[in-house]
């Protein structure tokens, strides 16, 4: 399987640039996701491996071939889009023989493919039936079936369960990382979901308006994000961003503002030394406070209660400013009530209020 690298990608449409200076390499049999908001420049990076799209300048190498001049059809990739792109006026069948049959295979191998890649995807009752009467989960099915018949070393999803209700999207999100395991290929896939992402890659990166904000595994970028921009991207709920000043109280660091004092661990001491007195944004993760009755918790007055299952989230109120914090459904939540949580020291993230860049290091890939 081909290690595939973007060196110096960029692709630019008159005096616009969307994608700057882009440089990713992905290794043989990786599952690697390019996700980030509209707009960031990933489903144009795809398009630029496909061959769908030609890039300005740059390298697009696999296995340190240079691809970036080669017709779609030279590249031995595999490409499943956002809308399908099935022929209504073709079985099933036949949607997914169709390339084959247009490279003129023999009908034995087709129908062998065929066959193979249908059982694959649970397909195999449906092969004569027409793309009209299938669901939107079957018709996605078949348009992942017609790109692994071609056998390609290369395969590129373009958001492919965008268009899914979210119980189609939770069932097919697990048939694709079954899938993966199964073909052992190089996967790009693009989302602006990061459920998606999170639960699908090996890796993930992370862009915004055409340039990588960071890389890594899922737990990586939940853990130690690079920046603020990734830090309430990775993670649902969204992390809450506080804004205080970096103080010292009783030999220990904290976060301090108007309202709120907040300690920071022991460890932070040695990287954050000289910013005492600088304002910072402190990231909390709604799983990372916890209920207790310390006179030094923060009282939080509840505004808003979500219901979801074994957990709620609650919206509260404390000093002009609101946060998002889990907590237990068991334990009923009223509205109008006061409850006081502390901060878990170990999961707290700092930010530089005007770049966004993390305060503390993150660890290299």
């Amino acid at each position: 399987m081909p290690v595939i690298e973007l060196k110096n990608l960029k692709k630019s449409y008159g005096a616009v640039t969307v994608i700057e200076d882009l440089n990713l390499t992905m290794a043989d049999g990786e599952f690697v996701v390019l996700v980030g908001p509209s707009g960031c420049g990933k489903s144009t990076t795809l398009r630029m491996i496909a061959g769908l799209e030609t890039n300005t300048d740059g390298q697009i190498l696999v296995d340190g071939n240079d691809v970036s001049k080669l017709e779609p059809k030279e590249r031995d990739i595999a490409m499943v889009f956002q809308d399908y792109a099935l022929y209504p006026h073709m079985n099933v069948a036949k949607n997914m023989s169709f390339a084959l049959r247009l490279a003129r295979y023999k009908k034995a191998e087709i129908n062998k493919r065929v066959t193979e890649v249908a059982a694959m995807l649970d397909l195999t009752d449906y092969l004569d039936r027409m793309p009209g009467e299938l669901s939107g989960g079957q018709r996605q099915r078949v348009a992942m079936g017609r790109a692994l018949v071609r056998d390609a070393s290369i395969f590129l999803f373009d958001e492919p369960l965008s268009n899914l209700d979210a119980k189609l999207r939770g069932q097919m999100r697990a048939e694709l990382a079954l899938l993966s395991q199964r073909i052992e290929k190089n996967i790009i896939y693009v989302t602006h979901d990061q459920v998606e992402a999170m639960t699908l890659g090996d890796r993930i990166v992370v862009m915004k308006s055409g340039e990588v904000m960071q890389e890594g595994t899922p737990e990586q970028l939940y853990r130690t994000p690079a920046n603020k921009f990734v830090a309430g991207f990775i993670g649902s709920p969204t992390m809450n961003f506080l804004d205080g000043t970096l103080a010292t109280e009783n030999d220990r660091l904290v976060v301090r503002s108007d309202s709120y004092s907040i300690p920071l661990p022991k460890a932070f001491l040695q990287h954050l030394k000289g910013a005492v007195g600088n304002p910072v944004t402190l990231g909390i993760r709604p799983s990372s406070f916890e209920e207790t009755e310390s006179p030094d918790a923060l009282s939080m007055n509840i505004i808003l209660s979500e219901y979801i299952g074994s957990e709620s989230v609650v919206i509260c109120e404390f000093g002009g400013q609101r946060v998002s914090i889990e907590v237990n459904s068991a334990a009923p939540v009223k509205v109008g009530e006061i409850r006081k949580f502390a901060v878990k020291e170990e999961e707290i993230h700092l930010f530089d209020p005007n770049t966004g860049t993390s305060l503390l290091p993150v660890p290299a890939l």
